[in-house]
C-alpha cells in the first residue's frame, strides 16, 4: 500500500459505532469520514463486516487502533499486524493509527493504554518497533498521545519532548488528542499550550476531541460525556499552530443519538471556519 501524504485533510469526522450503523446507512449524514476500532472488525465473517462494507461504499474511513502496544517488551504481534493488514486491504484506510502505549506484559493484556518513561532508551526502543511496524504494513502509522494519571521518576524529557523524537525518529506521524493533553497537563500541572507549540506542525496528520471525567484531583479520560469549553479552546489555538488537520469526535460510552454528535461536530467546523474566515 502507498505511503500517504502528510497533511493529508479529510475533514470532520466520527467514530463509527454499532448504535449508529442503521442512522448512518439510512440517513447518509453530512460526516466527511469515519474512524473505524480496528479491533472490532477483526473477525472473518458476520453483521460487523457487513455493516463496515456497507457504510465504507459512501464514506472513507481510517482504522485507530488499540492492541499494537508499541512501547512494549513483548515482541511485536505479527498475527495481529497480519489481521490488521487485511483489514486495511478490505477497506483502504486513508491511514492506520495506534497509541504511544503500552498494553501488556508476558502475552498478559491489561485492557489498557500504559504511559511509558519518557527516556532515550525508550524513544529508540519504540522507534525501532514502529520502524518494523510501518516496513510490514508498507505505510506511515500515526501515533497517539495517551492520557496520564503517574509519572516515572526516570524520566529525562517531557512527554512532548518524547512523542516528538519518537515521530521524527520513526519518521512517523501524530495523532493528536486534545482532550488527552487537556486531561493530562491538569494531572501533571503542565501549561497544555507548551504541549501544543512544542510538537511538530509536519508530524501531526489527525485531532481527536472528546469528553472526559472530572474528579477534582483527577481527570479520567472517560469519552462518556461531551467535549467541554476549554478542550474547544484548546482545539482552536491547535487549529491556529496546525492550520486545517482531519478532527473527529470521539465517544465510547454514554452513547448520545447521532444527531447530538452531529451538533458536537457541528462545533468543530465552526470553530475551524471561523478561523478561516479570519485569515
Amino acid at each position: 500500500m502507498p505511503v500517504i501524504e502528510q497533511r493529508c485533510n479529510l475533514g470532520f469526522g466520527l467514530g463509527l459505532r454499532t448504535d449508529h450503523y442503521e442512522t448512518i446507512l439510512a440517513d447518509k449524514p453530512p460526516v466527511d469520514w469515519f474512524e473505524v476500532i480496528t479491533e472490532n472488525y477483526l473477525v472473518p465473517g458476520g453483521k460487523p463486516l457487513h455493516y463496515l462494507d456497507s457504510i465504507r461504499a459512501d464514506y472513507p474511513m481510517v482504522m485507530h487502533g488499540v492492541s499494537l502496544s508499541i512501547g512494549g517488551t513483548d515482541p511485536l504481534n505479527f498475527d495481529y499486524l497480519r489481521q490488521v493488514e487485511a483489514l486495511a486491504e478490505r477497506i483502504e484506510p486513508a491511514w492506520i493509527s495506534d497509541h504511544l502505549c503500552w498494553t501488556g506484559v508476558n502475552g498478559v493484556n491489561l485492557h489498557d493504554l500504559l504511559p511509558l518513561p519518557y527516556t532515550e532508551e525508550a524513544v529508540q526502543h519504540v522507534a525501532n518497533r514502529v520502524s518494523a511496524v510501518q516496513d510490514f504494513l508498507g505505510r506511515r502509522i500515526l501515533l497517539e498521545n495517551v492520557s496520564s494519571y503517574i509519572t516515572y521518576a526516570h524520566s529525562e524529557m517531557t512527554e512532548w519532548e518524547f512523542l516528538s523524537a519518537v515521530s521524527k525518529r520513526a519518521d512517523c506521524l501524530i495523532l493528536l488528542d486534545i482532550n488527552n493533553i487537556y486531561v493530562s497537563a491538569h494531572n501533571h500541572a503542565f501549561d497544555p499550550l507548551v504541549y501544543l507549540n512544542n510538537v511538530p506542525v509536519n508530524r501531526v496528520q489527525q485531532f481527536h476531541l472528546a469528553g472526559h471525567l472530572n474528579l477534582g484531583n483527577i481527570i479520567i479520560d472517560s469519552h462518556g460525556d461531551t467535549v467541554i469549553d476549554p478542550v474547544w479552546s484548546l482545539y482552536e489555538a491547535a487549529l491556529r499552530r496546525y492550520g486545517p488537520v482531519s478532527t473527529m469526535i470521539e465517544r465510547d460510552d454514554n452513547i448520545p443519538s447521532f444527531a447530538e454528535l452531529l451538533a458536537e461536530l457541528e462545533m468543530a467546523r465552526k470553530i475551524a471556519g471561523s478561523l478561516e474566515l479570519a485569515a
